[in-house]
């Protein structure tokens, strides 16, 4: 038999061939890190995070120890990773709730009843102490700077960042965080 008798080759058609190899790497690669994020978090939210070691966070996140050095160098960049996502977190929370009282009262709301927070308020309250008042971090002026996209107002987000960073260590029920965000809205930023 003669290779010009041969019938062509079909092609397969399954949902993952028809993405670029790259596409999924990136996606599997996201998902890995969203594993480790959150496995981080909930340790935290048990313990705090002095205690912690990257041989539990790669346990408790179902990956492998290998698997998460490949994605973290030690603890640190871990809660680096940590904390930047939790601020785009923040972030999208205030940026998609409508008005500026609304923005508020998401954010206080958030980070009143994080259970990590909590944790680390219990475990690790120098550790907190330290990132909040770091007002030349990132994070911190990414804050600031969503805050004032709401507010439109230099005093106004002074005042708005006071009162959420005051919720870190002295967290407010869901009715406080209503009832100050609107009285802060109204009467104090505009």
């Amino acid at each position: 038999m003669s290779h010009s008798k041969l019938p062509p080759l079909k092609a397969q058609s399954s949902s993952s061939s028809m993405q670029p190899k790259y596409s999924l790497q990136a996606n599997a690669h996201r998902r890995t890190e969203e594993a480790i994020l959150a496995g981080t978090k909930d340790l935290i939210s048990r313990k705090g995070i002095s205690g912690l070691s990257m041989i539990e966070i790669a346990d408790h996140s179902e990956v492998s120890r290998a698997t998460l050095y490949n994605h973290y160098r030690d603890k640190d960049a871990v809660l680096s990773a940590l904390v930047a996502s939790e601020v785009q977190r923040l972030a999208d929370l205030a940026t998609t709730a409508g008005t500026p009282a609304d923005a508020l009262e998401s954010l206080s709301i958030s980070i009143s009843s994080d259970p990590a927070l909590a944790a680390m308020r219990i475990y690790d309250a120098d550790v907190l102490v330290a990132a909040m008042t770091n007002t030349a971090s990132e994070h911190y002026i990414t804050i600031a700077q969503i805050i004032y996209g709401a507010t439109k107002s230099q005093p106004g987000t002074g005042i708005a960042m006071r009162w959420l960073l005051g919720q870190v260590l002295q967290p407010l029920t869901v009715e406080q965080s209503r009832e100050q965000a609107a009285q802060l809205a109204t009467d104090t930023l505009f």
